[in-house]
């Protein structure tokens, strides 16, 4: 029986991570699904390996780190056009029994879902707070300032979108840690914009698909674990600008023309101002804990 997604992951140089993400996608799904594994440059040999162990997993080369999205997109189009649903996964996913066969049975409850994304927990069983609002700068900018030093901030709290109830419903944006998308929608939007190398990529997606029309739906019957590899924490130097600038692209797009111009400059100003504090304080952090 042919299955009715393909599964895409990005990976650069993911190790055992990516070992674990095969081997419980077994038990995901009554289908054997085609893997595409678009590979950004990784020097550990784990993508070569798990293409020769597993005859449904194809290896493509990105040519280099080109970013996350735009590997995503490059794997995707590797994929049978012809195949309906797209699960779009980071390499340190771990896949709970029938998790991708709940997503397509919600699949079909939500036919207006571009996008549907599990409940997501993390290696210490907390859950991640993967089904969020789209921020504007108002919530955005609260959220930023004040998430770290008051968590149950009134624009923390409308960002974060939570639902202790774990209901499933339709939300601004979902985690791109995880996610099963309709390609019909996927391809309508252009897939990933390749502009945001790293971050803010999920958000940007989720908003584009709500601008055209399309819904974006959190499954809480569906979980993952995401057991994260920590490269901002080993990099903080690298992650934590990136992460800045693609929050200055997200804002900066959706605040276009002359008029707004002081905006996105003090806009720009502010988040480099706060990048250079945040990674200075996870150097210090990261220089205790060595």
């Amino acid at each position: 029986m042919t299955a009715p997604f393909g599964v895409v992951t990005v990976t650069y140089s993911s190790g055992d991570y990516l070992h674990n993400f095969l081997r419980t996608l077994g038990d995901a799904s009554v289908h054997t699904p085609p893997v595409v594994i678009a590979d950004n440059g990784s020097d550990d040999g784990a993508p070569e390996k798990a293409a020769a162990e597993y005859d449904n997993v194809t290896l493509v080369h990105t040519g280099g780190n080109i970013g996350y999205g735009a590997a995503m997109n490059r794997g995707v189009a590797e994929l049978d056009p012809d195949i309906e649903f797209v699960v779009i996964a980071n390499p340190d996913v771990e896949w709970s029994p029938g998790s991708l066969d709940e997503l397509l049975a919600a699949a079909q409850r939500w036919p207006r879902a571009a996008s549907l994304g599990p409940l997501v927990t993390e290696l210490d069983g907390s859950v991640y707070p993967s089904a969020r609002a789209v921020p504007n700068l108002i919530s955005g900018t609260g959220h930023a300032v004040l998430g770290a030093v008051w968590p149950n901030n009134p624009w923390t709290q409308a960002y974060r979108d939570d639902d202790p109830a774990g209901v499933e419903r339709p939300v601004g944006w979902l985690s791109g840690s995880c996610l099963l998308v309709r390609r019909s929608a996927f391809d309508s939007v252009d897939g990933f914009d390749s502009r945001y190398f790293m971050f803010m990529e999920d958000v940007d997606l989720g908003d584009r698909f709500g601008r055209a029309g399309w819904l974006n739906v959190y499954v809480p019957g569906a979980r993952v674990l995401h057991a994260k590899s920590h490269s901002v924490s080993r990099h903080p130097e690298k992650m934590i600008p990136a992460h800045h600038a693609s929050a200055y692209r997200f804002n900066a797009d959706r605040n276009p023309g002359p008029l707004r111009a002081p905006l996105r400059l003090a806009l720009r100003a502010g988040l480099a101002v706060r990048s250079k504090i945040a990674v200075a304080a996870a150097l210090r952090e990261q220089r205790r804990a060595g």
